[in-house]
């Protein structure tokens, strides 16, 4: 297994949130509507999800920043970015080294239709688990943040081994917990995560189906 990394936190935790708000605010009837990952996920009322999805620069610099650094990236080195959305990170890894290439994978077509415009790369509508079509290798980094808890355990046993196989490196993020607060700040708040497991669950995961990069768990303090 690889390393546990600490690149996503400071920024989860620089956000507040009202937990019983998004519980008792006609939860089941949002979560369907996110789970839809279209226009009101991204873009519509907060209670659907981001209420708001926009380029702010330099937000995602930093991760950035520790991406290149941590993995050694180089001009010419292929990153994949599983569950992209609309691609800010990728930006910002283009504007430090312009001669990355980039690639963004993300299932939501509005998300596909609303990345940043100046993001040089490609770009691919579909599901993570449908990753088996790539080649193995193909890749000098994949990453994934907070998209692989969206998943089944199903859609993980397929996703989990095809970023292993494609990605010399790898790094994922997910939500997890540590004690019962956090089990009950992060069921108010999710919308669309359908694997909800602790760190040490998700590493038996990991471990089972031969991911060997490096992760990193956020929590809902």
């Amino acid at each position: 297994m690889g390393s546990l990394l600490n690149l996503v936190t400071p920024l989860h935790e620089a956000t507040k949130r009202d937990y019983l708000a998004r519980m008792l605010d006609d939860k089941v009837t949002c979560m369907k509507r996110a789970r839809e990952f279209e226009f009101d996920y991204w873009d519509g009322e907060r209670r659907y999800g981001y209420g708001g999805y926009h380029y702010i620069p330099g937000r995602w610099k930093p991760v950035a920043e520790q991406l290149i650094e941590h993995y050694g990236l180089r001009s010419g080195d292929r990153v994949l970015d599983l569950g992209c959305g609309k691609g800010y990170l990728l930006y910002e890894l283009q504007l430090l080294m312009p001669g990355l290439v980039l690639v963004g994978w993300d299932r939501s077509r509005h998300a596909f239709e609303n990345r940043h415009p100046d993001l040089i790369g490609t770009f691919l509508h579909g599901n993570i688990q449908d990753l088996h079509i790539a080649l193995p290798n193909s890749f000098d980094l994949v990453i994934s943040l907070g998209a692989l808890h969206n998943l089944t355990l199903r859609e993980l046993a397929v996703a989990l081994p095809n970023i292993q196989r494609v990605g010399r490196c790898g790094y994922i993020m997910v939500e997890s917990f540590r004690n019962e607060q956090e089990l009950f700040n992060l069921q108010c708040w999710c919308l669309t995560a359908e694997t909800l497991i602790r760190p040490e669950d998700w590493e038996y995961l990991f471990d089972h189906y031969g991911y060997t990069g490096d992760r990193e768990f956020i929590y809902f303090t």
